[in-house]
């Protein structure tokens, strides 16, 4: 056999549903959207680390895939009625206000499915950029927060525990203020860049084909302002919606969500916001991470949001979503430590870091159950600190019952902390009990903190009016002259509060519902909707 002759490769598994076949239903909507392009045997049809713009599949013949990274073994190919492609070529492309966008693509289902599991299995993998830094670095931090929460493959060396990478970059004459570095493609180093400049370099943020103005922008990508992306490009709206650091929102952040309707197996908050993505993307919604909006402005009855960065975009509609921050504990020391030690998340990121170690978890919520119940498999010990006499308060009864069946979580009740025990990095916290006034020395080399939010609308400055918590006034109160008289920005997010009387008997100037003197929901809702 001469060497010059193609090996037929074997099929790749199909894992998990990542790899489906198409049905002649499928190929028959594939047929009606695209072209057909002749190709000949041996013919590259990408390489690795091109851009693909394409949804490829080859109905006639086998073809070959391989890859030169090291981080994952050569890829078999997808036979006869197996695909290649990105997320962005399953969605029917809209014209600004054209409301067949919205039809429904054939099998768009089973592809969206497709490429959500793929993208799992290259994290998995641990393929894609470097990220060289020291755990105690809060840069670090950043970093690997920005790539697990937008699920970009990466793979983290750690500078305390890895010398001769360390020794590397001295030698490559990398200062440790410029701490840490990204190796993108095995040839690109950017040395501590900002999450704006690592998305620009992968391709995730490009400012200048971002669209000047749109129907529809939606600040803040948690669960309320991507349900508004799906509804807003379901309708046919030229849709924008975006972020600071991630989509999902504080929701996001849960490692497991199990009393949400429809999963009855339970969801990360991770793969539930990746979904909703995907679901807006179907819709032609665009999707800007990271962008952080600095002001809201009135110009030409249109609205006018000016970012971070000097750009802006400009709505006719805009719907603030930008929900709500996690409050912070006050003691000394707090600024310090929350460099190196105080979280306000755990996910896979916290984990990697805390593993083995004591670690303390402070917050009586649902949110302090769900970190204690994850830090669990992963910390030495768990020490969880709550300021009520009795865990299920404000928490759900099912955490409630593993969290006590857990050996190596210790549960603190009539506890709050008082002191942060160390020199650069956490070593142990001093715990009161609230009954007695006693005092105790807990060991932790990490404090993560879930004791409530504070919203998050400083940045609308007095274009909108805000109660003396901070809460946006929405509804009767601005019919009453009392709250803003900007129309067509809706508010929604997290904590919006009930009224005392049927809100659908009050007068509405601004299309909004008011968050003034509403009730705040339950802490046991995991996932509030808009």
């Amino acid at each position: 056999m001469s060497t010059n002759e193609l090996v037929p490769p074997s099929e790749t598994p199909d894992l998990h549903g990542a790899f489906p076949r198409l049905s002649a239903e499928h190929l028959d909507a594939l047929a009606a959207r695209g072209q057909r392009r002749p190709t000949r045997p041996g013919e590259v049809l990408y390489r690795e680390r091109e851009q693909v713009d394409d949804f490829l599949r080859d109905p006639r013949r086998k073809s070959r895939a391989s890859s030169a990274s090291s981080a994952c073994s050569p890829a078999r190919s997808p036979r006869s009625q197996r695909w290649s492609g990105k997320a962005a070529r399953c969605s029917p492309c809209p014209s600004s206000g054209s409301a067949s966008s919205s039809r429904r693509t054939p099998g768009s289902g089973t592809w969206w499915r497709a490429l959500l599991i793929r993208r799992s299995i290259l994290i998995e993998l641990g393929v894609g950029f470097r990220i060289v830094g020291s755990r105690y670095s809060p840069d670090t931090r950043r970093l690997l927060e920005f790539a697990a929460r937008n699920l970009l493959p990466h793979r983290w060396i750690d500078l305390e525990r890895d010398a001769e990478t360390e020794r590397l970059l001295r030698e490559l004459g990398v200062r440790p203020e410029q701490t840490p570095v990204v190796i993108w493609r095995g040839q690109q180093v950017l040395r501590n860049p900002s999450n704006a400049d690592l998305a620009r370099t992968i391709g995730l943020l490009d400012s200048r084909s971002g669209p000047a103005s749109c129907d529809l922008l939606v600040v803040g990508a948690g669960p309320a302002g991507l349900a508004a992306a799906v509804y807003g490009a379901s309708e046919g709206l030229s849709t924008v919606a975006l972020d600071g650091v991630a989509t999902g929102g504080q929701a996001g952040t849960a490692t497991r969500i199990e009393n949400y309707l429809g999963f009855p197996s339970g969801i990360s908050g991770l793969e539930l916001a990746g979904r909703a993505v995907l679901q807006a993307e179907k819709f032609g919604a665009r999707i800007r991470v990271p962008a952080e909006a600095a002001a809201l402005e009135r110009r030409d009855a249109h609205h006018l949001v000016r970012l971070q960065d000097g750009t802006t975009i400009s709505a006719r509609t805009v719907v603030i979503a930008t929900g709500a921050r996690y409050r912070r504990l006050d003691v000394p020391r707090l600024d310090q430590f929350e460099k190196t030690s105080v979280y306000y998340a755990a996910t896979q990121v916290e984990a990697r870091v805390c593993r083995d170690d004591p670690v303390a978890v402070v917050g009586g919520g649902n949110s302090a159950g769900q970190a204690t119940l994850f830090l669990s498999r992963y910390a030495k010990r768990v020490r969880l600190l709550v300021r009520e006499h009795d865990l299920g308060v404000s928490m759900s009864r099912y955490l409630v019952d593993r969290i006590r069946r857990l050996e190596n979580v210790d549960l603190l009740l009539s506890s709050e902390v008082r002191e942060l025990v160390g020199d650069d990095t956490l070593e142990a916290v001093v715990v009161e009990d609230s009954r007695t006034g006693q005092r105790r020395t807990v060991e932790a080399r990490a404090m993560f903190v879930f004791i409530g939010m504070r919203p998050h609308a400083g940045w609308l400055g007095d274009q909108l009016a805000l109660d003396d918590r901070g809460f946006i006034l929405t509804g009767p109160d601005v019919a009453q002259g009392a709250g803003t008289t900007c129309g067509g920005s809706p508010a929604a997010g997290r904590y919006r509060w009930r009224q005392a009387g049927p809100a659908s008997t009050r007068p509405v100037t601004c299309g909004t519902v008011r968050s003034s003197g509403w009730r705040q929901p339950s802490a046991r809702a995991p996932w509030p909707c808009a």
